[in-house]
């Protein structure tokens, strides 16, 4: 899943970054109200994390326009106001959840889990491609009930390919998808890691799901 973080604290924005990667999300980071309306404009993120005291435009604005503009993906604020006042403000703007600094990492996890299975509704918490399984619960993945040990970014380009399974995926948008925006996409570094992901789930079974569609793209779906 891709998360957005909007906040001004380098130091901040690198320590959320590194853990949220660690945890198999997928992160963009913006240093300003500004940056954070224009990638929320241009990308699709699973979650915003937001500060609201940014530079250019302040939290509070920046959900105001968020949701102005019909953008309902879940927004969790971060601030250093721990009053009843503040959080309201936020929450009343159109903000999801209200986490104030300091905080724990763990409970941001947790904070993350219940506002993306909020967001969920009753969808499964499963992906499957005929005996391919990504739990995105416990981020574990099987086929035919042998587990299959991916790494973080592994199991980002994997699981993006079975949400949009049976659909050729192009080498930029996995990039995008896989990698912040700041990334080179001229790099032939997402070919390596489809070549890893597809060693792993298709080598030692019968049949192939993973596909290279020359000059587009990969996809996965059922082999014949």
């Amino acid at each position: 899943m891709r998360i957005l973080t909007v906040e001004d604290e380098k130091k901040v924005a690198s320590f959320i970054k590194k853990g949220l990667e660690e945890e198999y999300y997928s992160v963009d980071t913006a240093f300003d109200g500004k940056e954070g309306l224009t990638l929320i404009n241009s990308e699709e993120y699973d979650l915003i994390i937001m500060d609201i005291m940014l530079p250019f435009i302040d939290g509070i604005t920046l959900v105001k326009e968020v949701r102005k503009r019909n953008i309902a993906t879940p927004i969790l604020m971060l601030t250093i106001k721990d009053s009843t006042q503040d959080k309201v403000e936020g929450l009343d703007a159109g903000a999801d959840d209200y986490l104030t600094k300091p905080f724990a990492f763990e409970e941001l996890l947790a904070r993350i889990r219940a506002l993306l299975r909020r967001n969920e509704n009753n969808k499964s918490t499963k992906l499957t491609v005929s005996d391919l399984i990504l739990d995105l619960q416990s981020h574990r993945v099987y086929r035919n009930d042998k587990e299959i040990i991916l790494t973080p970014k592994e199991y980002s380009i994997l699981e993006y390919l079975m949400k949009n399974a049976n659909k050729v995926i192009s080498r930029t948008k996995l990039i995008e998808h896989v990698y912040d925006y700041h990334f080179d996409t001229e790099t032939n570094i997402i070919d390596v890691y489809i070549n890893k992901v597809r060693t792993k789930v298709d080598n030692e079974f019968d049949k192939q799901l993973i596909y290279t569609i020359r000059g587009v793209g990969y996809i996965i779906k059922d082999g014949a």
